[in-house]
């Protein structure tokens, strides 16, 4: 008798913008949303600290494709230097390694912050995901391992100081793709000579998402509870289905809302069937781009490609469900 294959989960696509808590890591956050929904696949589009809160993009289904999109896109963070301490994992979860009585005043503070802003060099945390011969270098520093990690470039476009007090400060930047906060507040400790980690940190936005967008747990759980069947005394709680599955839905934001940055081509429905075979079309109408490395073409405003455009033809690369 053949063995019946594992369901894996329904087609369900689009992006759950979740407000992640303080204390759950990102990869439970997307396994806790992937079962919510019942969703074939899943993923994140760059990831939270556990002691971070804030805006952790997750992809459902078809739209797991246009990930590398969103973590391309510039992030906003606010948080919150602690000064006097040095910290192993630049947060409050590290042991202290360096200690000082100095307090930087607020003209101090100014003073270096402009060699943060801009296109800057820095070095990833030890406690970070970046691999090193293939480890994950938060596994070697576990290990009690000391490792070097090389300086990359990344770029914080803004960098504001939006409120200090003696022992503190908290800070907002715009930022691009990699930048690690924990390593700028560790540097500014130390180029301040009074050391610092991070006590507070919230990602608020992850362009072109904003916090409009954000759905919460207790969101989530409300809409799987308003419609929730009854349960025996004892009964575990069991996975959303029927109209549950119909609420969860309603808090997904469209899979083509991840591509705004690139060129939008609106197709007919005979068009758009002949890019799902992969086959190119002659782009029509008057503001038609003629060249595009990149860009993406809509039918009836949902997502049908991603592709080039090259002499007023579009060429399909990736192709979605519709």
């Amino acid at each position: 008798m053949a063995r019946r294959g594992k369901k894996k989960g329904r087609p369900v696509s689009g992006w759950l913008i979740l407000d992640k808590p303080v204390g759950m890591g990102s990869t439970d956050a997307v396994s806790k949303v992937k079962w919510l929904f019942n969703a074939e696949k899943a993923g994140h589009a760059g990831t939270l600290d556990p002691l971070a809160s804030g805006m952790l993009p997750i992809a459902l289904g078809e739209a797991t494709k246009t990930v590398p999109y969103v973590q391309d896109g510039a992030k906003v963070y606010r948080f919150t230097v602690t000064w006097g301490e040095e910290r192993a994992t630049d947060d409050l979860e590290g042991d202290v390694t360096k200690r000082s009585d100095v307090r930087p005043t607020e003209a101090e503070i100014r003073a270096v912050m402009p060699n943060y802003t801009g296109v800057i060099m820095q070095t990833p945390p030890q406690f970070s995901a970046i691999k090193i011969a293939g480890e994950r270098a938060y596994d070697l520093a576990r290990e009690g391992e000391t490792v070097d990690i090389p300086a990359r470039e990344v770029e914080i476009g803004r960098f504001d100081l939006i409120e200090r007090n003696d022992d503190s400060a908290v800070f907002e930047i715009e930022c691009g793709k990699g930048t690690y906060v924990r390593s700028l507040a560790r540097d500014m400790g130390r180029d301040m000579g009074c050391y610092g980690h991070i006590s507070t940190l919230r990602r608020t936005e992850v362009d072109p998402f904003t916090a409009d967008d954000l759905v919460t747990l207790a969101e989530l759980e409300a809409a799987v509870a308003s419609n929730a069947p009854e349960l025996a005394e004892g009964e575990a709680p069991r996975r959303p289905e029927g109209a549950q599955l119909k609420a969860l839905d309603d808090l997904l934001v469209d899979t083509g809302a991840a591509l705004d940055c690139l060129p939008q081509v609106a197709l007919t429905d005979d068009a758009a069937a002949r890019i799902r075979l992969g086959n190119p079309v002659i782009i029509r109408g008057r503001d038609a781009p003629l060249e595009a490395d990149e860009a993406c073409a809509t039918a009836r405003g949902k997502l049908v490609a991603i592709g080039m455009i090259e002499a007023g033809m579009f060429k399909p690369k990736r192709v979605f469900v519709g």
